[in-house]
C-alpha cells in the first residue's frame, strides 16, 4: 500500500510541476503571437522605430513614461514617470485611463493572454 501511495504522490507532483510550467509560460506570453497582435491592432497609432499618433515602442520595456525622444506626450504621461515593465504594461493595456487618468490613449486589451503576448513582444523588441 505504501508503494502505491508513494507512486500516487510522485504522479501528483509531476502533474503539479507540469501545470506550473504551463501557467508560467502563459504568464510570460508568446512574443511571436504578440508581434502578430501588434501588427494587426497597434500599428494604426504605433510603430517600433518611429513616432506616429503614439510614441515609438522599440525600447519601451524598461523606459520611463513620457521619455521617447521627439514625441509630444500628454501632461498626465509626463507626470506619471512610470517605468514600463510587465506589471505596469499589464495595467496600462488593461485600462489606460484607470492606470494614468488624463492620458490620450483610447485603446485597451481586455484579454489577459493577449496582453501577456504583447508584453512579451515589446520586451523582446526592447532587447530584454
Amino acid at each position: 500500500m505504501s508503494a502505491r501511495l508513494a507512486a500516487l504522490c510522485a504522479l501528483i507532483a509531476l502533474l503539479t510541476l507540469a501545470a506550473c510550467a504551463q501557467l508560467a509560460a502563459l504568464a510570460e506570453g508568446d512574443a511571436a503571437r504578440g508581434q502578430q497582435l501588434f501588427e494587426s491592432r497597434c500599428t494604426g497609432c504605433h510603430a517600433l522605430n518611429e513616432n506616429r499618433g503614439g510614441p515609438k515602442l522599440r525600447g519601451v520595456y524598461g523606459r520611463t513614461s513620457g521619455t521617447a525622444e521627439g514625441f509630444a506626450y500628454s501632461a498626465a504621461i509626463m507626470k506619471a514617470a512610470v517605468v514600463w515593465d510587465e506589471k505596469s504594461l499589464d495595467k496600462w493595456l488593461t485600462d489606460p485611463d484607470a492606470f494614468i487618468p488624463g492620458n490620450a490613449m483610447d485603446f485597451s486589451v481586455p484579454k489577459e493572454e493577449e496582453r501577456q503576448d504583447l508584453i512579451a513582444f515589446l520586451k523582446k523588441s526592447s532587447g530584454k
